[in-house]
């Protein structure tokens, strides 16, 4: 680990001057952080060796032609906010006007002094660097962002879609990305966090850190798009608050990279929140995915529900860790955790565990996992109707993860991943007919 450890720490920002203060908090605490390793609970399968000899923190991106990259990670069917970032950087010309989204959106990089305060005042509200050491890193790190902040009753029309496009062509590169929305009292909005690179995108560490404060009554949908190229490390968290009658509704959709780690953490702070959190991965090769998710339910009356699916392909590893805390004082809780797993090689694997921890007497809690592999008797009844068995393996593992791409409100978006999705059960385009 010496390489990349040694590559961070003296890896210095100078940008954003009015977030020293947190720079230097955050530095204190990756210093005398001891990094993950199979002994640390919550990374006990998911290894850090591939990190050892590759200091990310040497070499910056080298730009090349993007134009493949936008059209591909372009959502057509909806008119939104859009910001694009290219290798961190945000991009101006193939980002919309942000002076029409009825909210307050800013890169921090073009943040006023207001703004500044605003972003100051938020950062790391919703995540303690204390136990997310990559939070840490980022921090330390941040060099742009991005600000949401929805004033009291605004509803945002169009969805806001922030970009995050990589194309290294460098040995190694790292990129560390923050996003904030702030949604105050009775405000609405739509938010889409797309993280998209290709196959020639050589090794790349995206390091991002996602935090959402929703304020009473408040409503925000969410959704995290993760299509990055083979090479590339991603470990990101998403940490939120939910004050009173606040609703979250959200979905992650990785579709597999190198080592992919996702840390979902919500907060129940005010009663009446609920929270809706959907989650499909799809490793294949010898990729590996693992989604961390933790329900912290610190007030009465609050509900929360997961379900998450995945795919698992070839010599591809998944983990799945779904914690539910109900708190002493939660009475009166609903919370629902399910995550299901299909395996489609003799060779793929996946870890799911299950959690629930209650210290309240009166609640209603569920969770359930499984693990299976295609079922023959479907296999034999789509193949008795003229259809080859590997079009019937491509519909039954789409169809594993259909019904949740269903529950997706933002129709064009749906439409925008089934594709995706159909193509990634299928090594030839003509297996995906069924679909269409």
């Amino acid at each position: 680990m010496s390489d990349f450890v040694s590559g961070a720490q003296a890896y210095s920002v100078d940008t954003l001057p009015w977030l020293n203060e947190h720079r230097v908090a955050a530095e204190r605490l990756w210093q005398t952080a001891s990094m993950p390793n199979r002994k640390t609970e919550d990374w006990k399968y998911t290894s850090l060796k591939s990190f050892a000899n590759t200091n990310f923190f040497a070499s910056s991106n080298s730009g090349k032609d993007i134009s493949t990259l936008v059209s591909a990670s372009t959502i057509d069917g909806i008119t939104a906010t859009k910001l694009v970032f290219v290798d961190g950087v945000f991009d101006s010309g193939l980002s919309t006007s942000l002076h029409d989204s009825g909210a307050e959106v800013v890169p921090f990089s073009l943040a006023n002094e207001h703004q500044q305060n605003t972003i100051s005042t938020l950062l790391n509200s919703c995540v303690d660097l204390e136990k997310h050491q990559f939070a840490a890193l980022n921090t330390k790190n941040i060099e742009e962002g991005v600000l949401i902040d929805l004033p009291v009753n605004t509803l945002v029309q169009n969805p806001i879609h922030i970009v995050h496009l990589s194309t290294s062509s460098a040995s190694a590169a790292a990129s560390n990305a923050r996003l904030i929305v702030n949604a105050g009292k009775s405000s609405s909005a739509t938010v889409i966090e797309h993280y998209f690179s290709e196959g020639d995108t050589e090794t790349q560490f995206n390091n991002s850190i996602t935090e959402l404060i929703v304020g009473e009554n408040a409503q925000l949908s969410f959704y995290r798009l993760m299509d990055e190229a083979e090479k590339v490390n991603h470990i990101s968290g998403v940490h939120v608050r939910l004050a009173r009658s606040a609703r979250l509704t959200s979905f992650f959709l990785a579709l597999g990279t190198e080592l992919t780690r996702v840390d979902v953490n919500a907060i129940f702070e005010g009663e009446g929140a609920e929270a809706e959190i959907n989650g499909v991965y799809l490793p294949k090769n010898k990729q590996h995915v693992d989604i961390h998710t933790c329900m912290e339910h610190a007030v009465p009356h609050c509900e929360s529900n997961e379900t998450f699916r995945g795919i698992i392909s070839d010599q591809a590893r998944a983990v799945f860790n779904g914690r539910i805390h109900i708190h002493r004082d939660a009475q009166k809780t609903e919370a629902y955790l399910s995550n299901k797993n299909l395996l489609t090689s003799n060779k793929a694997e996946v870890d799911t565990k299950p959690e629930l921890e209650i210290y309240a007497d009166d609640v209603r809690c569920a969770h359930g996992a499984t693990i299976a592999q295609l079922e023959e008797n479907s296999m034999h009844y789509l193949k008795t109707r003229g259809i080859s068995e590997d079009e019937a393996r491509v519909m039954l593992s789409f169809g594993f993860i259909n019904e949740l791409l269903g529950q997706i409100k933002l129709e064009a978006l749906a439409d925008y991943c089934r594709p995706k999705l159909a193509a990634r059960f299928a090594r030839e385009e003509h297996l995906t007919r069924h679909l269409q």
